[in-house]
């Protein structure tokens, strides 16, 4: 027994002395080493590789790159690869025409476009430039002068343009002038569409102009909007980062809240050009965050309405004929909860539109009979069709899914072809691998780039006849990151809170790990209904720069709880008015991985994440205080009643019921125990940061302590100087305050 408790207290000594092991700059050296802008193209090369098709449809382009060099490619279909131009060549053009010092190795253009196998357009220093590359001779490229506030007519006789609020067109030839529409004014405005984040500076301040105007294929009719501003309301920004002013600057935008009836609506109109003949569908009006759609018709007359009614439970496809002012009804679906991943992709040529919906509990292809408005499924089974591209030439369909191929991670992506036959699909790419295409312009052959959290990118380029494999393109180089001890992401499944339903994670180890020792855990946190978080490629198991974090001694942790996008519609309705329970899985697979890992501390669970993220990280330390404790919150949408109409109306349901007020951080302000940081950007137009200062008033009126960085110049995502400044911040409050040591302030992050 003696001998039992002797070696016991040493034991318990041991793990004493690594938990107090006090962190060091060489830590937070080795953290940074592993920050995605210190790897990418400085210690792992050719992660994703970009074809630059030749617009003759002969061949391709490509750079790789190494800590030697990096190299222009070309492959002409059925040669070998070869250098795009001579190096050598390229250095002495840049000096002789522009007195740009250049090495052979690092060169400073960049490709934009590719002609053919002997002309392209590039750009050098901010311009752009055609070059020869038999001739190696350099010439600048046109400007385009085109107004932005015109619009040419397809067969180049009228242009349209507006004055006065009006919309009129104008004779390319003769330049007479027609007025469209009489009634436009300040307010009621037509054709003058308002931007998703355009600003408006100081107290009466004009917004930013633009014109928006369809032509028919036949320039025979022009489609636009009445752009409705007399009652839509603002939110406001104070930019205080403006060095030369000692006053903020005063920026307003227009941008509904959930629930809203003030908003910016826009109403269809539609104009004859010969006749003047005016058809605007009222029927169709809506907000501007979701206007009705179009797309004309090769029909003369003819156009297509896409509508999505507010609230996301409707949705119609509509054939108009403005030479009868009559409509035709082609598709409709409605949904209990919302209809997200909706798309149409009309293909007149074949009299069929391409669907992609989530009716059926997947999202799956159907294809819809334009004469007959009859609907088959394209594609059927327990899988999500993530995006298409259509081959009208060979009526063919290629689409890439997940969750397919049986027994692999439903998170990977893989590539299928498909005919209009009735035949099943056939897999192009056949790797047990996530797999990223860029398909030809002319469909004949597609770049894959294939990898896994745990596998490097292998890029290569395939036949679309079967996914032949053509050619290895490249192969990712992360010599160097391995040598600094990079330990790849290990993948945990268990079940979610229903004990049936897979939930995925990744963990992110130390380079340094010790099993002997507990580490607390850190959730990265985004559950968004619209996206997942799982990196199902190598680049996105990187370029969050978790390892980073983990290497000040954390284990680092991303989840897919239920309610997220990617799996079936049941998966991700979960969460449909009930956000505020997006953390349970998180919990679950915390608290399953510290049955399984001896060193992980489940007794110190931290978070962080941004946006929606945000709310997450703020949620879990007001709903869940035992379990989380400590949060660092960045640009959060705390209260979805103050967030922008569309993004909470999809999720949380419309109209606005107590759902929201169930859900928001705000309410549960006295529930604090741990330690939060809350930061924002002083002028996001995205998620305002009126509902930060909210849950910051609300916690002082609780008496809650808690920490809050603005940053005043900020949007909202944080960029240079000011990224490096909250990172800093975020790793340093776990490391107080989760690891219990004293932070250091003073590193170098290159």
């Amino acid at each position: 027994m003696r001998k039992y408790l002797f070696a016991l207290a040493v034991l318990v000594s041991l793990h004493t002395s690594v938990q107090s092991q006090q962190i060091t700059v060489n830590d937070y050296n080795r953290a940074v080493q592993f920050m995605w802008p210190n790897l990418i193209n400085k210690k792992i090369f050719n992660i994703s590789t970009t074809p630059y098709w030749f617009a003759d449809s002969t061949g391709m382009a490509w750079v790789n790159q190494d800590a030697q060099a990096k190299i222009f490619y070309k492959l002409l279909w059925n040669k070998s690869p070869e250098r795009l131009f001579n190096h050598q060549q390229i250095v002495k053009l840049l000096y002789d025409s522009l007195k740009i010092t250049a090495n052979e190795n690092d060169l400073p253009i960049n490709l934009i476009s590719i002609h053919d196998a002997n002309n392209a357009t590039i750009g050098i220093a901010g311009r752009t430039y055609h070059i020869n590359f038999l001739t190696y001779t350099l010439a600048r490229t046109a400007t385009n002068n085109r107004n932005p506030m015109e619009s040419k007519s397809p067969d180049g006789k009228w242009i349209a343009f507006v004055n006065n609020y009006n919309l009129f067109v104008k004779s390319s030839t003769s330049g007479e002038i027609k007025q469209l529409s009489s009634n436009g004014k300040k307010g009621l405005e037509y054709a003058l569409p308002y931007g998703w984040s355009d600003i408006i500076e100081g107290e009466n301040g004009d917004r930013p102009q633009r014109l928006q105007v369809r032509w028919s294929p036949d320039s025979k009719w022009v489609q636009t909007y009445l752009v409705d501003l007399t009652k839509g309301e603002k939110m406001y920004l104070l930019d205080w980062s403006v060095d030369s002013l000692f006053k903020p600057k005063l920026l307003s935008y227009y941008r509904a809240s959930p629930g809203d009836t003030n908003l910016v609506y826009y109403t269809p109109v539609f104009f004859e050009i010969a006749t003047g003949k005016i058809i605007q569908r009222d029927i169709a009006r809506n907000t501007h965050t979701f206007p009705t759609n179009y797309e004309w018709s090769k029909q003369p007359g003819i156009i297509y309405e896409m509508n999505r009614k507010r609230g996301f439970q409707e949705q119609e496809l509509n054939l108009i004929n403005l030479n009868s002012n009559t409509a035709q009804q082609l598709y409709r679906e409605t949904s209990k909860t919302n209809i997200d991943n909706f798309s149409i992709d009309i293909v007149e040529d074949w009299g069929e539109a391409v669907i992609t919906s989530e009716k059926e509990g997947w999202k799956q292809l159907y294809l819809l009979n334009l004469a007959t408005a009859s609907i088959k499924p394209l594609t059927n089974g327990q899988y999500y069709v993530n995006t298409f591209f259509i081959n009208k030439k060979t009526k063919n369909i290629f689409f890439l899914a997940s969750g397919k191929e049986h027994g692999k991670n439903p998170y990977h992506q893989y590539f299928y072809s498909i005919g209009l036959d009735g035949k099943p699909p056939v897999l192009l790419t056949t790797e047990h691998a996530n797999h990223d295409i860029v398909l030809s312009p002319n469909g004949k052959y597609f770049l894959d780039i294939s990898s896994t959290h745990q596998q490097p990118s292998t890029t290569v380029l395939r036949s679309t006849a079967e996914g032949k494999l053509l050619q290895i393109i490249s192969k990712a180089n992360i010599d160097a990151l391995m040598q600094m001890g990079y330990q790849f992401p290990e993948e945990f499944v268990t079940k979610g809170r229903d004990g049936i339903t897979p939930i995925y994670t990744v963990i992110h180890k130390p380079s340094n790990f010790d099993p002997a020792k507990k580490y607390p855990v850190i959730d990265q946190t985004y559950s968004g209904p619209h996206t997942n978080m799982f990196p199902r490629n190598f680049s996105s198991s990187l370029s969050r720069s978790n390892q980073a974090l983990a290497e000040l001694g954390f284990i680092v942790v991303t989840i897919d709880g239920m309610g997220t996008a990617g799996r079936s519609k049941a998966f991700q309705s979960v969460s449909y008015k009930n956000m505020g329970q997006n953390l349970l899985d998180h919990q679950i697979a915390i608290n399953a991985m510290g049955q399984k890992y001896v060193w992980i501390d489940t007794s110190r669970v931290g978070i962080f994440g941004h946006s929606a993220g945000g709310y997450d990280a703020g949620h879990a330390v007001l709903a869940y205080p035992d379990f989380y404790k400590v949060a660092v919150a960045s640009s959060a949408d705390h209260d979805f009643r103050m967030e922008k109409d569309w993004w909470p109306e999809m999720y949380m349901g419309w109209p606005v019921d107590s759902s929201y007020h169930l859900a928001s951080n705000i309410t549960m302000a006295p529930n604090l125990k741990g330690k939060l940081l809350i930061t924002h950007g002083g002028i996001d137009e995205n998620v305002n940061p009126s509902a930060t200062f909210k849950l910051a008033e609300a916690l002082i009126k609780a008496d809650k302590e808690f920490d809050m960085l603005i940053l005043p110049s900020q949007r909202h995502g944080y960029t240079g100087i000011y990224n490096d400044y909250f990172t800093k911040k975020k790793w340093n409050y776990f490391v107080e305050h989760l690891l219990n040591q004293q932070p250091i302030w003073d590193f170098k992050w290159r």
